[in-house]
Parts: C-alpha cells; structure tokens; sequence
C-alpha cells in the first residue's frame, strides 16, 4: 500500500512538472546545465494501472542514443593544450595548475574515443529496456514481433544493442532483429533541403543566436581565476572560446561515469547563461521556433508515418511485440514537438523567455526516449475502436496537447490515429501552432 501511494505522489510530482527551468534549479543540480549532455537521470518508470480489463500489447519507441564522449577528440586537446602551454609559461594560477592537472590525466584516457558511446550510454538503454519489460511484460509475452532499428552512426547502433541485450536479460527467447542500415535513415534521420538551407550556419536565425550567446558568455571571472599573467591572456587566449570549451568538458564528465569533475571552476550563474545559450541554439535548429516555419517539424513525417504504419500492422493482426529505434537528439527533439507532447512544443521566438517554456535537458537528455504505449481489451475481439494508448517522454507519462484522454494517460486510438493523419496532412506553417 505505501508504495502504491508512494507511486502516485511520484506520478503526479512528474506529471505537474513544468518546462520552466530556473537559476535555483542548475545550482542544485548543474549536470542539467548541460542540457543536451545532461545524462538520462530516471532509474525507476512512472506508471499508471490501464483501465481494468486492458493489458498493454504493443510498444513503439523512439530513442535518442545514450551517453557518449564529446564528438572529437580536439574538443578535449585544444583545452588541454591551451592549458599545458599556460602552465609551461609559467601563467596560471594555483587553481589553473590544478585544473591543468586534471585535463591532462583526462586526456590520455578519452583519445580516440571522440563520439563514441561511453560505458554509461550501454548501461542506460539496457537499464531502459529492462523496466520497459517489467512494467509492460504482456506485450512481451508468447512469440512477440519486435523490430530494433537505428541510424548508421555506431553509438546508435551500440545503443540498440544494449537496448536489445536489456529485453533478452528477462527472456532470452525474445526474437529481436536489429539493423543499422542506410535503408532506415529516410525515417530515422531524415532532413529536407528546405530545412537544411534553414538550419545551415548563416541562416535566419544565426545572427540573434551568436548575440544571445555572447551575451550569455561573460568569461572574466572563470578566466582571471584560472590565469595569473593578463598579458599571456591577451597574446594567447580567447576567453569565450575557452570558457565553452570548458564547459563542454566539464558537462560531459557526467556522461563518462569519471571520478574528476569540472563543475567547481564555475559559478551557477554562468552555468545557467552558457546553459541558456545551449537550450536557445539547439531549440531554434531542432524544434518549433517560428522562423522555422514548421519545417523541423515536417521532417519527422517519414518518422510519423513509420509509426502509424506499424501501430496499424499490429492492431490488425492482433500481435503483440515492439518496434524499436534508435536516433539523435535532432530527431527526438522535433518528434516530441511534432507529437504535441506537453511542454515539448513551445513556439517562442525570444531567447530571453525561451527557458521559462522550454528544457531542452527535460526532452532530449542523453538515452531521451519516446514510449507509445498500446493497451487492449484481454477479453475481447480486438478492434482500433477499443484499443487504448498513453505516451511516455522518458518513461514519464506525458499529456498530449491538443487531443482529451479518456482518462488519463489513456487516450482512444481512434483519436490518436486521426490526430496523426491530420498532421502528417498539414503544410510545414500549420504545424507552427497545430490545433
């Protein structure tokens, strides 16, 4: 009984949550400064009993992949360089010399390994697959026909396999063919020119978010604590460039289960600007900005498509199982918002108030995931008019904006589908603000 309350105070604590993220909110916890990098923190699902007489059947999913290294190897050199260089001139501080001391332990152990999945990222996916077995176990019962597919990029491809290996830890007899093929990526990864001359580094959104990073970036105190020679400042160091070169290593030593950290060499306020101007930059390039013009989001069409295909396969055949799929943060991110998951589609246009609306760390964090679950009548023929469905954003019952529940989190599927079938219907500009 208490821990049957314990799961619906827990519930609903999740289910009140907003996007808005504040100061106090990096200061207890800077990991979420990194956003992006913030690595996946759920470690027990939230989950709501479906209405007596349903059993879950059928799960489509879409992950991003899990933790990783930072894309190159340069983006831990450069900083360490900088810093060796420093120190052989004699120009840092006591705290310089020891952060010099850490890049260069940090160094040796991450070389080649630039993109890579990390040991974290494997544990995360296999962890996720293991309570998604566990909470919903009839939709693996019997001989299930699941699917696990993901782009050509190896971390995703190692995050399926993790995936993969946590569902078979419960039954080893599950059947889960895997693919990472370029035949997949036209849903999996897919971008339209149009949104590609959107996205590309002088687009319409480029000159206000290089003002908004600049803005956010005030590098004076981090960097005087760190040099003890102005005059070597002047001649060799670009305090923005490495103020965020530090940032990114520091917010990725979360993600390498690493015993160092970086966070001591940075005030809570600069955490959050520098963390600001992340969650601006990519939510003007991933998700529901205006200038966008809904093109991010027509982009997961293909992906939709998918989606309702597979969803339709299994209804109408009556077979239980799980399609699985394995991706980037710049597929999940407009997926959610495309799906008009709460607080996930927010058309802001100012970077100023974009935090007060949307968390990039709350839709996208490393091993970020979409769950669709699907519920059935265990005594019944089944049919699309009785078959049931609630969304999971990170293994958090989530409120679709747009459609009323039965009761929620359980939405007809009937309603649901015909949701679908009018977005994949509708012009880029009417999924701006879809209603």
């Amino acid at each position: 009984m208490h821990k049957l309350l314990f799961s619906l105070i827990f519930c609903a604590v999740a289910f009140g949550a907003t996007a808005q993220t504040s100061l106090d909110e990096i200061r207890e916890n800077p990991a979420k400064a990194g956003g992006i990098y913030y690595a996946y923190p759920v470690s027990e699902s939230c989950n709501t009993a479906p209405p007596k007489g349903y059993e879950p059947f059928y799960i489509s999913h879409y992950a991003r992949h899990g933790s990783r290294y930072l894309i190159g190897d340069r983006d831990y050199i450069t900083v360490a360089d900088k810093f060796a260089h420093a120190d052989s001139c004699g120009a840092l501080t006591p705290l310089g010399k020891d952060v010099n001391a850490r890049l260069q332990r940090l160094v040796p152990a991450v070389k080649g390994r630039g993109g890579d999945l990390t040991t974290l990222g494997a544990k995360q996916h296999r962890g996720i697959a293991d309570r998604m077995y566990k909470a919903f176990p009839q939709a693996f019962a019997g001989t299930p026909e699941c699917t696990a597919k993901s782009t050509i990029v190896m971390r995703c491809a190692m995050s399926m396999c993790s995936f993969a290996e946590g569902l078979k830890d419960n039954d080893s007899s599950i059947e889960i063919p895997r693919e990472a093929s370029e035949a997949n990526m036209y849903y999996l990864n897919y971008h339209s020119p149009r949104s590609n001359y959107y996205t590309r580094k002088d687009g319409v959104w480029a000159e206000e978010n290089r003002k908004f990073q600049q803005e956010m970036t005030c590098p004076d105190r981090l960097i005087n604590s760190l040099f003890s020679d102005p005059g070597y400042v002047r001649r060799n160091i670009n305090p923005q460039d490495l103020m965020w070169g530090l940032y990114w290593v520091a917010v990725d030593m979360q993600d390498m289960e690493w015993d160092e950290q970086f966070f001591d060499i940075f005030e809570s306020e600069e955490l959050f600007d520098l963390w600001r101007s992340l969650n601006y930059s990519f939510y003007v390039r991933n998700s529901n900005h205006p200038l966008g013009e809904g093109l991010l989001l027509e982009n997961t069409k293909p992906l939709l498509t998918n989606i309702l295909t597979g969803a339709d396969s299994h209804i109408a055949r009556n077979v239980n199982g799980g399609d699985f799929r394995f991706g980037h943060d710049g597929n999940l991110i407009p997926l959610t918002a495309m799906l008009r998951l709460e607080n996930c589609h927010a058309s802001e246009g100012d970077p100023y108030k974009l935090h007060e609306v949307y968390s990039d760390f709350k839709i996208s964090p490393m091993a970020g995931n979409v769950q669709i679950v699907f519920f059935r009548p265990a005594k019944k023929r089944i049919s699309p008019d009785n078959v049931l469905v609630k969304f999971m954003l990170n293994e958090r019952e989530v409120k679709v904006d747009g459609l009323q529940p039965m009761e929620f989190p359980f939405y007809r599927w009937t309603d649901v589908r015909d949701f679908w079938v009018r977005l994949l219907e509708a012009p880029a500009s009417e999924l701006v603000d879809f209603k």
